[in-house]
């Protein structure tokens, strides 16, 4: 008799919890059976771990084969452990060195031939490797990715023989060094090709410094999604921690982790038949949703009306708190989900609600119905509202007569304003708690009197009171000003255009 034990990880949520393999073969009838909840794509690992080492030249023990994944509570799906039962088969039946293995920690689907294919979660798997002060070994595919981790020991390989080599110290393959991705220059669409709309290029100036959730209302073809897929080429990189989380985020996700991106704040962009678990995450054994893979970046929900009300519904707890937790009979998965929301709407069923053209015929109780879609505590949850009107002909054909800033220029600004948030609280201006908005967003008795008045009038809620105020903190962070000024205060109550009656 014979016991091996080999490190591996597996998913669960953004997180990768230890699993140890224990392979024991015994004297009896030869047999392959696998416990500790494995999923239909672990069953069939046994026919391609045999496959894998018959064809590698390997011998594969015609005896009593178990194969424990501890801990036994812990659902285990996909073929990551593949490599580490392979490799727990082959030190149980003295083919490579037992002790060596202790050094490891294993991931990678294997083929029928012996090579290794990529698996999903790399990122979280080193991490936390590195953290138990052990070495990651895992398909050169994924190398690139489990590299971004600092200080982590990453070996990849690209077939069983080469694994087995390194365990035996006959042929040490060598550490994986990749640098990381050079942080480029955004390549998306600039600000400099949409024609006027100042107070709208403004707001979202706000917007991305202070990342305030933030709406447009406007009529088909004015530009709103035009504007917002530009938000991106204005937002500030993201530091170190923040990259690796929605790294983390992205390596589980479906089409996984793009290098190319690395630092550049996510955007997404689902269309409007999007269901609530495609927005919040879910599943049977749950992922993230598009809320996760827009953490610390931008969700954008164009035509906001014509999403399904519970998918939007979905939205406002995290859009609270940050993150969200999926519930399942057996246990619970958490993601964070702390995004800035920009939406588009029209404002009415025709969309054409004060256009120059008069085309729109819709009485004040459709146009009311129209916003009715959207729930008040939703709206409420939205720092700005900005109206979107169309542009002049004169402007539309050759740009605006004082020209158009550039999305660098705009950036530039949007990056210092931020970093005297940052220095003064170290956190964003919309990530405020309501101690530290007494604390640092006091715009004097004045201003105070002014959001009084507005509430008084338009019968805004306190969370509109605090969102008017972390509002005017980052319009006075963009005017380099330490106090937060009466001008500050105005312009920030005229981003609450949909708390108003129609």
């Amino acid at each position: 008799m014979s016991l091996a034990i080999v490190y591996s990880r597996a998913r669960q949520g953004i997180h990768a919890s230890l699993v140890t393999v224990e392979v024991h073969i015994s004297n009896g009838l030869p047999s392959l059976s696998i416990v500790g909840l494995p999923e239909t794509a672990v069953k069939e690992s046994k026919d391609r771990v045999r496959s894998a080492l018959l064809t590698s030249h390997f011998e594969f023990p015609a005896r009593r084969i178990t194969i424990n994944l501890a801990p036994a509570d812990l659902p285990k799906e996909g073929g990551q452990f593949d490599l580490a039962i392979a490799l727990g088969i082959l030190a149980a039946s003295d083919q490579v060195n037992k002790d060596s293995l202790r050094e490891y920690e294993c991931i990678g689907e294997l083929s029928l031939g012996g090579s290794l294919r990529p698996v999903k979660g790399a990122l979280l798997a080193s991490l936390k490797t590195r953290d138990a002060d052990r070495a990651l070994i895992l398909p050169d595919q994924n190398a690139d990715e489990a590299s971004l981790v600092n200080q982590s020991v990453v070996f990849a390989a690209n077939h069983l023989l080469e694994v087995c080599a390194h365990i035996n110290k006959q042929k040490p393959i060598i550490r994986h060094t990749s640098a990381k991705p050079k942080q480029q220059i955004y390549q998306g669409k600039c600000f400099q090709d949409v024609h006027g709309h100042f107070h709208v290029k403004r707001a979202l100036e706000i917007a991305a410094t202070g990342m305030h959730n933030l709406i447009m209302v406007g009529s088909p073809g004015t530009g709103k999604s035009m504007l917002a897929e530009r938000m991106p080429t204005i937002l500030p990189p993201l530091n170190e921690d923040q990259a690796l989380e929605s790294a983390s985020i992205a390596s589980i996700s479906k089409n996984g982790l793009n290098l190319d991106q690395w630092k550049h704040p996510p955007f997404r962009a689902p269309h409007h038949s999007a269901s609530a678990v495609a927005l919040v995450g879910g599943g049977s054994n749950p992922g993230p949703g598009e809320i996760s893979l827009a953490h610390n970046g931008t969700l954008f929900l164009d035509e906001l009306p014509e999403f399904d009300r519970k998918a939007l519904e979905v939205l406002r707890e995290p859009m609270e708190t940050g993150s969200i937790t999926i519930s399942r009979a057996n246990h619970q998965t958490d993601f964070p989900a702390r995004f800035q929301l920009i939406a588009a709407m029209n404002p009415c069923y025709c969309g054409y609600l004060g256009d120059v053209s008069g085309r729109c015929n819709c009485t004040s109780e459709q146009v009311q119905r129209h916003r009715n879609r959207i729930s008040g505590p939703l709206f409420d949850r939205i720092d700005m509202h900005i109206d979107v009107p169309r542009v002049s002909h004169e402007i539309l054909r050759n740009g605006a007569p004082q020209g158009e800033e550039t999305s660098a220029q705009i950036k530039q600004r949007v990056i210092k304003a931020r970093n005297r948030a940052l220095q003064r609280c170290g956190q964003s201006n919309a990530s405020l708690t309501a101690p530290q908005v007494k604390k640092y967003c006091q715009p004097g008795d004045t201003g105070h009197k002014l959001i009084e008045q507005a509430m008084d009038r338009f019968g805004l809620s306190h969370r509109a009171y605090h969102r008017i105020l972390k509002t005017s903190r980052t319009i006075a962070d963009l005017d380099d000003s330490k106090s937060i000024k009466l001008n500050h205060v105005s312009e920030a109550i005229g981003y609450r255009k949909l708390d108003r009656r129609v």
